[in-house]
């Protein structure tokens, strides 16, 4: 048979070849590209998906959310952006990574002006790493420290109590602004050390049990990810559906407890009037853009290993229903057991409802060791979140390692070599995070990591797909893969819908930040400082990126997939009048 292969390199430049070829039952991709790695199995490449966009924040962020911001009524301006952004987002970047089969900076090769945005979203999700990591080495530190008669967080009298430690039944007569439970001791004084802090600028040395855990982390990461999807799809398997086993088992202790039903009943309670207060819809934003986990590169990279005919449409419908699904579900786990607190200790529901590390870390193991069995139900949900962090940690190191791995080719050859090195940088820069003021560093990298830089990157990255290389064509590659053209509504979200929310996004981001704090503790000039070069280094590269090929190819705005000289040429000869303009102004 004649095979007509249509090559695209990165500069623009296109050329066809005519071979004779003997038919074959495997599938190649369009661009003639060398036959790329695929998931083992489809229902791997779901559960890696799932496993990664549903992480510890459903768990500790979104029940609060709903429970603070009207109940009910809060899934009315969240599934509102769901609708407008989220699925269409998460459907582009299924669709982006699957057609050209590379990682989040080969891909641009559509656009390679836009490539910037490629190296944005691989250093985000590295950053990410150097703390996220450190969450789950928590989790494995508690796992350990539950294997005991007693747990450690019950009482006052451990060594690293201080005076103002007392149990839940004397606090009554302690004032608020002093007191502190033996569980928010464990943490903070048992686990972190942060008594032995005077702040950022006093971190000391790494204490060796979390860095023990930590190095325990990066171990299996290591092993889950050195031989690519083929291993890490066989990893996701357990780490992808344990938590929805330890939630449900959770779930059917914590509905017997009393006073569960009122906290479901508080966590469900319907408050439409909420719904007029603006910060009630930013944060419902805010939610969608972080919890579908888009703008990480991870879904570009999961895809990327996917076959060519996949239906990516069927995948984004399914896997951003699940993560909603997951995170409205945890919410009855979360607030059954914040229920019985709130019961137990007779105060109110907002006494004992917070988000975030306090949450997982305090919060909810002061309810656990008041059961009975304490020690076998803390084994079960460190257990869970062990599993819930180390998916979404897997997906943000793919991330990378595929990125890098697809930009720079001789790499291919060393994965294993590469991935070591990366996993190994990546322990080094969390060593900051396990010192006695680790987690000074720690709210630092969780403040300008990943915070405004994501919502810029991905509205780069939309308006790059939406506006350069065109809608259109975009819709056509869809059509080549999966056989249908997607909908005119899709088409809109993506043109206009989309980047206007993120424009939005970016915008509000920036009008109401507010410089990190850990409790009273305020961080010096410098720290701030530190924090925004981290946010600028990422985002810089998509200007860096585009002035760079603006120099080196003058002319060129934007790669073309035409294969008609004479199309070609006119498409060209237009993007250089685009770009004379540019100059000009």
């Amino acid at each position: 048979m004649v095979e007509l292969i249509l090559v695209k390199e990165q500069n623009g430049v296109q050329f066809t070849s005519t071979t004779l070829v003997a038919p074959t039952p495997t599938q190649t991709h369009p661009s003639g590209e060398e036959e790329r790695e695929t998931w083992g199995k489809k229902i791997d490449f779901l559960l890696s998906v799932i496993g990664f966009a549903v992480d510890l924040a459903n768990v500790w962020r979104f029940p609060y959310l709903c429970y603070k911001n009207g109940g009910g009524a809060f899934l009315v301006p969240y599934l509102f952006f769901m609708v407008i952004a989220g699925m269409p987002l998460f459907y582009m970047e299924l669709a982006l990574g699957q057609y050209n089969r590379e990682g989040a900076a080969g891909v641009w090769k559509i656009c390679p002006i836009f490539k910037g945005v490629g190296f944005t979203v691989i250093l985000i999700s590295l950053y990410v790493g150097f703390y996220y990591n450190v969450i789950i080495s928590w989790a494995l530190f508690y796992l350990f420290s539950s294997f005991t008669s007693e747990l450690p967080w019950v009482h006052c009298n451990n060594t690293w109590n201080s005076p103002n430690c007392s149990d839940w039944a004397d606090n009554s007569s302690v004032s608020d602004i002093y007191k502190s439970t033996p569980a928010q001791e464990y943490f903070e004084r048992g686990v972190l050390h942060i008594q032995d802090s005077n702040g950022i600028n006093d971190l000391g040395r790494p204490r060796w049990q979390l860095t023990s855990c930590l190095a325990v982390v990066i171990v299996l990461l290591y092993f889950s990810l050195w031989k690519g999807v083929k291993t890490s799809g066989k990893v996701v398997w357990i780490t992808a559906t344990m938590p929805y086993v330890v939630l449900t088992v959770l779930l059917l202790r914590g509905v017997t407890l009393p006073g569960a039903i009122d906290g479901i009943k508080a966590y469900l309670s319907v408050d439409f009037l909420r719904l007029c207060d603006p910060k009630v819809w930013i944060e419902a934003a805010t939610q969608i853009c972080f919890s579908l986990g888009v703008g990480f590169g991870v879904l570009i990279a999961f895809s990327s290993y996917n076959k060519f005919s996949n239906n990516c449409y069927r995948d984004a419908i399914i896997t951003t229903s699940i993560n909603s699904l997951t995170s409205f579900f945890s919410g009855f786990v979360v607030f059954s057991f914040l229920g019985y607190m709130s019961y137990k200790h007779n105060v109110a529901l907002d006494k004992v409802a917070r988000d975030g590390a306090g949450l997982v870390f305090v919060i909810y193991p002061e309810a656990i060791a008041t059961l009975p069995g304490s020690s076998v139900w803390a084994v079960i949900f460190f257990i869970m979140l062990l599993t819930l962090g180390i998916d979404s940690a897997m997906g943000g190191m793919e991330s990378v390692i595929t990125g890098l791995i697809d930009e720079f080719k001789f790499l291919h050859k060393h994965r294993e070599l590469f991935t070591l090195f990366i996993v190994v940088s990546t322990f080094l820069i969390s060593l900051f995070c396990v010192t006695n003021g680790g987690m000074y560093v720690f709210t630092l990298l969780d403040h300008f990591a990943a915070g405004t830089s994501i919502l810029f990157g991905v509205l780069i990255e939309a308006i790059g797909i939406a506006w350069f290389y065109g809608v259109d064509r975009f819709s056509d590659d869809i059509e080549e893969m999966i056989g249908q053209r997607p909908g005119l509504y899709w088409r809109l979200c993506w043109k206009f819908v989309s980047p206007c929310f993120l424009l939005f996004m970016v915008v509000v981001s920036f009008a109401t930040f507010n410089p990190p704090n850990y409790g009273t503790y305020m961080f010096p000039p410098w720290a701030n400082m530190v924090g925004w070069c981290l946010a600028i280094s990422s985002m810089s590269m998509v200007p860096l990126y585009a002035i760079y090929k603006l120099c080196t190819l003058p002319g060129k705005f934007c790669d073309v997939s035409q294969s008609y000289d004479l199309v070609r040429a006119n498409v060209l000869l237009q993007f250089q009048i685009l770009t004379l303009i540019f100059y000009l102004q």
